[in-house]
């Protein structure tokens, strides 16, 4: 078998699309507002994060198809602890320019590829962190008529080997639902817990090889606009009173962890950047930010402020075949229209933490914004 070197990677193959819903809807029905106003722009309808895990094939009885197959039956459950992540953005019925996200609503859309490419190769890639971007589907918003474009998609990609990748693509105004709500693990569990009960049925309702040949080459049935990882990015956790909690507090610690995030990362934000502020599991805030506008930080968060990592959200943890823990985590934020700071405050009532998340755009990405 010829090796694929870094000047060849192969074209991903998209087999299937399906939605997947709650098993039930919710009631009362969830709401969360984007409190952005006029500053809706195009950043809220392109920006999302993506993860991508990476599973080695455990056994005979373990593939990417199967995975995605026991996925349609599993998440649907998963997403009753979590519904606002299947939801859709709309205009309020107020007709005052907001936008709120509405549970239960869109759906999630599960895609299955395909691609002839050995996982240990395609780890191996110099340019690994430009081609993973086959790894995740994304569309980017409709911004004329938003409640018709999914809010978040999981890709399961099938390699040569029989190794394969969850690839996760998520809205920038659900990361947070995320990143802290350790939906994930909730929804692995779900997940084994189906799969060891129904032991007796070896393939999943939902099979795709058994419905159609995923072994010859097919044009794909839809297009993504997902983008190569365009930044860097710092994650800082910050100890605060419960005061302090309010939105120029959180406009003077965001630019501070912005400041330090240019010093360790040796880049620099452009002159405006967005701020996203989760101010609750209701609200989230938007706002287009100038740093020579705003006022340099009186902060000294010496004491407080500690830096953090990706891997510190648990998604390396993360089993979707009992044992068999991801080789590789890759996480980035989608951000071609400048930088980008997210204030998530910790879910923790006792304690007062919150999570800064800093993405500097890449020089070739920040240039004419």
């Amino acid at each position: 078998m010829a090796r694929h070197t870094d000047s060849f990677v192969p074209k991903l193959s998209i087999e299937g699309i399906q939605t997947v819903t709650p098993m039930r809807i919710t009631e009362p029905r969830q709401t969360r507002q984007v409190l952005a106003g006029e500053l809706v722009g195009p950043g809220i309808f392109r920006r999302c994060l993506n993860m991508v895990q990476y599973y080695r094939k455990e056994n005979e009885g373990d593939s990417g198809w199967l995975v995605a197959g026991w996925i349609k039956e599993t998440l649907g459950r998963a997403l009753l602890e979590q519904p606002m992540i299947c939801g859709r953005l709309r205009k309020r019925d107020r007709n005052d320019g907001e936008l709120e996200i509405v549970s239960n609503d869109c759906g999630i859309r599960l895609i299955e590829a395909r691609i002839h490419m050995n996982l240990s190769e395609f780890l191996d890639l110099k340019q690994r962190e430009e081609v993973e971007t086959q790894l995740v589907f994304w569309k980017d918003i409709d911004e004329q008529n938003p409640q018709f474009s999914p809010l978040f998609y999981v890709q399961v990609t099938n390699f040569q080997c029989g190794g394969y990748s969850i690839g996760i693509s998520c809205c920038i105004l659900l990361a947070d639902l995320l990143l802290r709500t350790e939906f994930l693990k909730t929804w692995a569990n779900i997940h084994n817990n189906i799969i060891n009960k129904n032991n007796e049925r070896k393939l999943p309702l939902f099979y795709l090889p058994g419905l159609k040949n995923t072994t010859n080459s097919s044009h794909n049935i839809v297009s993504s606009t997902s983008s190569e990882n365009s930044g860097k990015t710092m994650i800082f956790k910050i100890n605060a009173e419960s005061e302090s909690l309010e939105t120029e507090w959180c406009r003077k610690v965001a630019l501070a962890c912005l400041e330090e995030a240019e010093n360790n990362l040796g880049s620099e934000m452009g002159a405006e950047f967005s701020l996203f502020v989760n101010e609750s599991f209701e609200a989230i805030k938007v706002e287009s930010c100038s740093k020579h506008e705003m006022l340099k930080p009186q902060l000294n968060l010496n004491k407080e402020l500690t830096y953090a990592k990706w891997d510190d959200l648990g998604a390396n943890e993360v089993t979707f075949r009992e044992g068999n823990k991801p080789v590789h985590v890759s996480y980035w934020f989608r951000s071609i229209l400048g930088g980008v700071v997210i204030v998530i405050p910790s879910l923790d009532e006792d304690a007062y933490r919150v999570n800064i998340i800093v993405t500097i755009p890449n020089e070739k990405f920040s240039e004419g914004l």
